[in-house]
């Protein structure tokens, strides 16, 4: 079986995020924090920076399954934000590490089985 690369489209490809904060000043709320961030990460989501994570979807077909999967997961608590934007989009985001800027991240290379 060979396997070739394919590129991906900027347009069709997207980029969920899970935005979160949840309460921490409880053992409850610390366990449901820690529950919920290691569903995203199971999920295949990406830590950003504390409590932004993004995961990327080939399709928008396959990102409203991962926004359901991230439903069927939210804490009892806390506010939860999801937003999907296209690879093309989340390309154009900066990111500095103090006045240096560093390469946004790159979607995961797509495999073609044949």
């Amino acid at each position: 079986m060979a396997y070739s690369r394919v590129p991906l489209s900027e347009y069709k490809g997207m980029w969920l995020f899970a935005m979160f904060d949840l309460p921490v000043d409880t053992p409850k709320g610390r366990k449901e924090y820690a529950r919920f961030r290691k569903a995203l990460l199971a999920e295949g989501f990406t830590m950003l920076q504390f409590s932004v994570y993004a995961r990327y979807c080939p399709s928008e077909e396959a990102s409203k399954i991962y926004r359901n999967h991230v439903r069927e997961v939210l804490p009892p608590e806390g506010e939860v934000r999801l937003l999907s934007v296209t690879d093309r989009q989340f390309g154009k985001m900066e990111v500095f590490f103090g006045k240096k800027r560093k390469p946004t991240e790159t979607p995961p290379p797509q495999l073609m089985l044949f």
